[in-house]
């Protein structure tokens, strides 16, 4: 059985977000694609106060200096499909007030039938944390997981009555609600927040660096699982950031997802291998407009199910 393919919406500034998102977004599901999805950056600081990821001396990429708001995006996408799922890979939890994140996922759930997928990470840039003005950034893990506690609250039911450090809900009716359980999905860079997406999430969302390294992270996630004694399945969508180029790449350190669609294709095939159960292309960053994002979709999504994925 194929494994379901998603697809990146055009989020950055070399796209007319309010006539490519819904292009994009209907053709991507006739191609085939069995979801949309969206990231978060809120801003591009001149200069930062901290590298690229928050390594010292990286630069951020030029890309980053303009990213439509990804609810919007996938409101817009949402309108005008009807079957592909609608995730965030990822939502920069802590950027947001948490009841008002879960209220506006659980609307833009109502509003699809059900189709949302919230993937949420703690981020790393301090600019972006005090811009957001939510909470500080050494509490970041803290902040996500009040987030998640409140997300399960406002989205059971009524009537929702939480008590934390930034949320207070007196007992209240608070609607609409999901059309049906949102699953959560976390990463897992740091063993706190392995244990974490162990304990309370959902499923995975690893970043694609290659088929061995990612077997690796399975292999050690499943022993978390086990030894806190999880008992249900933990689901997975990888997500690869992927840079298409027209001819085959022929250089010697070729990275993975670099290169022609029958490249990128051989790539997702090595990656389906290990097991994830949903397979995230993004391929926007390297697209000149939605039309070219269109037809390299369409073409790597061709490449990757003649190769078996």
């Amino acid at each position: 059985m194929a494994i379901p393919l998603g697809l990146s919406l055009p989020q950055m500034r070399q796209y007319d977000i309010g006539r490519d998102v819904p292009a994009v977004a209907r053709a991507a599901e006739e191609t085939g694609y069995e979801s949309l999805w969206v990231f978060e950056r809120i801003l591009f600081p001149e200069p930062p106060s901290q590298g690229l990821y928050g390594i010292p001396g990286l630069p951020w990429p030029d890309a980053y200096r303009s990213v439509a708001d990804p609810l919007v995006t996938l409101a817009l996408a949402a309108a005008v499909t009807e079957r592909a799922r609608l995730g965030t890979s990822v939502l920069i939890a802590p950027l947001h007030v948490p009841f008002q994140l879960a209220r506006a996922l659980a609307s833009l759930d109502a509003a699809s039938g059900g189709r949302v997928v919230a993937g949420f990470g703690t981020g790393w840039s301090r600019d972006e944390y005090a811009a957001a003005s939510v909470a500080p950034f050494e509490k970041r893990g803290a902040v996500l997981d009040e987030l998640i506690d409140v997300c399960h609250a406002v989205w059971g039911p009524d009537p929702v009555a939480y008590a934390g450090e930034l949320t207070t809900i007196a007992p209240s009716v608070v609607g609409p609600k999901p059309k049906r359980p949102i699953p959560i999905l976390l990463p897992a860079n740091s063993p706190r927040a392995l244990r974490r997406l162990v304990d309370r999430a959902d499923g995975w969302m690893p970043v694609g660096m290659g088929a061995e390294a990612l077997a690796t992270q399975w292999r050690r996630l499943r022993e978390v699982a086990a030894e806190r004694e999880r008992k249900e399945p933990v689901h997975s969508v990888l997500r690869v950031n992927a840079r298409h180029t027209a001819k085959p790449y022929e250089g010697r350190e070729r990275s993975p997802f670099q290169g022609s669609a029958e490249q990128i294709a051989a790539d997702l095939a090595a990656h389906a291998s290990v097991g994830p159960e949903e397979i995230l292309i993004d391929l926007q960053g390297g697209a000149r407009d939605a039309e070219e994002l269109t037809d390299v979709a369409a073409e790597v999504y061709a490449a990757a199910r003649a190769a078996g994925v």
